[in-house]
């Protein structure tokens, strides 16, 4: 079977309204009230925990590894208690998803979020049963972009692993599917969506209404 594996983060939802709030958490419990601002620093929270405490204590000048280390655990149980306040998955996505069921494509998830949260995520809004595999940053001893969180999603959803597509909105997805040797499709309706040409990945998704005929013309229809 051929699959189609998505990035969460970006690619599938906004969720940076929730992991900015997470992180301004933290930065309220330091003392330096909300460093992180909605909207401006939406491309900061989808890459990550740490790279959001990077970011904002290089923004009040009080960068140190240390303190990254220190509330990155504060920071993953801020998000839990709030993960779906805000998300909301992009227009067409999972629609989209339902499509490329429908036409035999298997469908799963490859994604650097912890794999509990990412569960949590999905089943809190009530689509974890739409997709036939998840694997996320914890799942294996590798994450993302080592090719093997992709190879094993697409087994996990019932594919072969040089038989897929990944979906993505960054430089890590368009390294991943690189290194595991099939294509990549960078979205361009996320934070980053006007860099995404710049990394030349195999095709580039404007909306999610193209994405079964972009999927088809990387890898064939599903047999």
């Amino acid at each position: 079977m051929r699959t189609v594996i998505f990035d969460l983060d970006g690619t599938l939802a906004d969720t940076s309204g929730d992991l900015l709030e997470a992180a301004n958490h933290c930065f309220r419990h330091m003392g330096h009230g909300d460093v992180l601002i909605h909207g401006q620093d939406a491309g900061v929270a989808l890459r990550g925990g740490r790279m959001m405490l990077s970011h904002g204590l290089k923004r009040v000048g009080a960068f140190e590894e240390e303190t990254i280390s220190d509330y990155y655990p504060m920071l993953l149980e801020a998000y839990a208690r709030a993960i779906d306040t805000h998300t909301t998955f992009y227009p067409g996505a999972l629609d989209a998803v339902e499509a490329l069921k429908a036409a035999g494509y298997g469908v799963g998830i490859c994604t650097n979020k912890p794999e509990a949260l990412a569960h949590q995520l999905l089943s809190q809004m009530g689509v974890r049963d739409q997709f036939a595999a998840l694997v996320g940053a914890d799942t294996l001893p590798v994450r993302k972009p080592d090719p093997e969180p992709l190879r094993e999603a697409a087994r996990r959803a019932g594919g072969h692993p040089d038989l897929c597509v990944l979906i993505g909105d960054s430089d890590t997805d368009r390294n991943t599917a690189k290194a595991a040797g099939v294509p990549s499709v960078l979205v361009t309706f996320g934070p980053s969506g006007d860099d995404m040409a710049a990394l030349e990945p195999e095709a580039l998704l404007h909306h999610f209404d193209d994405l079964p005929r972009v999927v088809e013309g990387l890898i064939g229809a599903a047999a």
